[in-house]
């Protein structure tokens, strides 16, 4: 078992190595499940034809080994009941006649054959002819068998090889060419110093081709189907994949305000991505009217709340009781407050403008010069970077964030970086920093901590709520975290 942290456990190291290779997106995943599901049918069905295969090329081997024994034993039985005398004239009138099952010879020793590589199949079939001629002629010297390649094989004595004979003797016998298949040779001392020699084919001459399950004419078709099979896959997971994307596209844009003409999703496809479609589409429709709403409704209150407040302004002054008078407009000044911070919420956060390309330069620069001329200390060096996004919404949450930086720590610093996919724009003020157990809570409309309301009493809590909301908007993240050297700095995530 593994215990963190150890770092060299092979498990994890496995399970992160295997994480790598699983591809992120739904196409991916999918193609690569298809494509592995068919290799591994592809291979187990290979392997089991391949078994079959095998042990039909082995039962046909010993039975072709068994008919050629049999037939060789019935040649060695007649020239040893010939005369020695007659023996070369026998075969003499064979070759004349274009030969029979087997091509022979008479020599006077043993002669060694180069053989083929080893091979399983080969070595069973001269097993198997062996033990047949042992049981055909038991009283037999014995036999030397080989299989021999016909460009190497010696047939008579001083080194003659087959490709010295007339074509006459071999060719109705043994396959020289174009394609040359092994052949069995067998010797037997028929008598003392009188040798036969016998060179035959198999009944099947390429059998050992024949038992190889991954020669090419076996395996084009095997490629073919495969290739046919996976494309097919690749079809079909992309026919499945291109609704989603394009789901994934729309819903995109409609986050980040991108949507304003609300194109329909297009009702292809399959019967579950129809419904979603259309359960989208629908869905889309009733957040677009509840954002109207809103809208209405918060200029409603604009209208309404504004009227009713500036009178009881004006009657609390004609109230005699000075205590009391103050009492009303405080209430009133704190319920306008109320009022104006929830309007400006709603505003800086639903901008209504078409993205567009923003170099952070320009926009930062103005923002830095600004509060340099304010008489505040900023720090920023130009990075070239840009991103794409509504501008004055972004303009709006980075001023936020450089507007609370300067209120609360003196001096700010903001820098620009880019990492794969993402721009980062990171705002550090040189303040006492935030409590850890409080972060959390700073994006909360109205809160603000002791340090905030002595450094700017006229606050109400809403910025940093702001900032995030507009940076969301844009597909981006804000983090807040207390710097290790002091402050708080605000990081901003921004798609590249």
């Amino acid at each position: 078992m593994c215990f963190p942290p150890t770092s060299a456990c092979p498990v994890s190291k496995l399970a992160v190595r295997l994480g790598r290779l699983w591809p992120a997106s739904l196409l991916g995943r999918l193609t690569l499940v298809m494509v592995a599901g068919v290799l591994v049918t592809q291979l187990a069905a290979s392997a089991i034809w391949a078994s079959q295969l095998r042990a039909k090329s082995q039962v046909e081997a010993q039975s072709a080994a068994q008919y050629v024994a049999h037939s060789a034993s019935g040649a060695i039985r007649f020239f040893r009941s010939l005369p020695p005398a007659y023996r070369l004239l026998i075969i003499q009138q064979l070759r004349e006649m274009g030969g029979t099952r087997f091509f022979v010879n008479l020599n006077h020793a043993y002669l060694p054959i180069e053989q083929i590589a080893p091979h399983p199949l080969a070595d069973s079939i001269i097993a198997t002819v062996g033990e047949t001629l042992k049981s055909d002629l038991p009283h037999s010297p014995g036999f030397k068998l080989a299989f021999a390649w016909p460009d190497r094989l010696v047939v008579a004595e001083h080194d003659v090889r087959l490709n010295d004979l007339p074509d006459a003797w071999v060719q109705h016998v043994l396959l020289l060419r174009p394609n040359p298949a092994p052949i069995l040779v067998i010797q037997t001392e028929i008598e003392p110093g009188n040798w036969l020699y016998m060179a035959a084919l198999m009944p099947n001459p390429y059998f050992l081709n024949g038992n190889d399950p991954f020669a090419w004419d076996r395996l084009m078709p095997q490629v073919l189907s495969l290739g046919v099979v996976l494309l097919l896959c690749l079809l079909v997971v992309r026919s499945i994949t291109r609704p989603l994307a394009a789901l994934s596209d729309a819903a995109a844009a409609f986050g980040q305000g991108q949507d304003e003409e609300a194109r329909p999703l297009p009702e292809t496809g399959s019967r579950e991505f129809i419904n979603t479609a259309r359960a989208f589409s629908a869905m889309r429709e009733r957040i677009q009217r509840y954002i109207e709403d809103r809208e209405r409704l918060f200029i409603s209150i604009s209208h309404d709340l504004r009227t009713p407040i500036t009178r009881l302004k004006l009657r609390s002054e004609l109230l005699d009781d000075e205590a009391l008078r103050n009492e009303f407009e405080e209430d009133l000044d704190e319920l306008d407050m109320m009022v104006k911070g929830a309007l400006q919420c709603v505003k800086d956060s639903d901008i209504h403008e078409n993205p567009a390309e923003i170099k952070l330069d320009a926009v930062l620069g103005r923002m830095v010069r600004s509060a340099q001329l304010a008489g505040h200390a900023v720090g920023y060096s130009p990075s070239g970077v840009s991103v794409r996004g509504k501008p004055l919404a972004l303009k709006r949450a980075l001023g936020n964030l450089l507007d609370n930086a300067l209120f609360y720590g003196a001096r700010a610093e903001i820098s620009v970086s880019e990492e794969p996919g993402t721009v980062v724009v990171c705002v550090r003020d040189h303040g006492p920093g935030v409590p850890e157990d409080a972060l959390a809570s700073l994006f909360d409309p109205y809160v603000r901590l002791a340090h905030g309301r002595e450094q700017n009493d006229g606050g109400m809590g809403l910025g940093l709520g702001i900032a995030r909301s507009v940076i969301d908007a844009h597909g981006g993240q804000l983090l807040l975290v207390n710097h290790p050297e002091g402050g708080l700095n605000a990081i901003v995530r921004l798609p590249a």
